[in-house]
């Protein structure tokens, strides 16, 4: 629901963001999807990797904040395969859905990885996250695989999604 005169920002982690988006992320796809800890320890594991040793030319992090209080994050990564990234850990704050915010968090994975160069973007994300895979489905994402799995103490169906950056990238 939009809020008149609401004001959203995005900004790069300030101390204390990293341990936001560990702490949110498993709060709330515990709360929405019953999802165990497991899930909040593959965060944790992720975020770390990012705080321990990244490129700051090459991978960046987004918080969104909405009036000033964080309602929302994204990460931008370097993949293992060459001259791709990795967008990850999308979240929306249910006190920030409703402004566009997690389409703007995906735009700016996107902008900024084709600013430094890379040729396509991916990602990996669940279908029972419907809202997210929308929003990757409007950004020009194509849903290149589906896998059965069991994680988070759930049975779910993993997908990987794929988005040529620049002419002449993989499809």
């Amino acid at each position: 629901m939009d809020t008149p005169g609401a004001q959203v920002r995005f900004r790069r982690p300030e101390p204390g963001d990293l341990g936001w988006i560990v702490q949110r992320h498993g709060a709330l796809y515990a709360a929405e999807f019953g999802w165990n800890s497991e899930f909040e320890g593959l965060v944790a594991r992720i975020v770390a990797d990012f705080a321990q040793d990244h490129d700051p030319y090459l991978e960046r992090v987004w918080i969104a904040e909405l009036d000033g209080a964080p309602v929302g994050s994204v990460m931008c990564v370097r993949d293992a395969a060459p001259g791709t990234a990795r967008l990850r850990l999308l979240l929306v704050d249910p006190a920030g859905r409703g402004h566009g915010i997690g389409a703007q968090l995906v735009d700016e994975v996107i902008g900024f990885a084709r600013s430094v160069g890379y040729r396509e973007l991916v990602l990996w994300t669940n279908d029972i996250l419907t809202a997210a895979r929308s929003l990757y489905q409007r950004a020009g994402f194509t849903l290149v695989a589906e896998r059965p799995h069991r994680s988070y103490g759930v049975a779910l169906t993993g997908q990987d999604w794929r988005l040529p950056l620049q002419e002449g990238s993989p499809h």
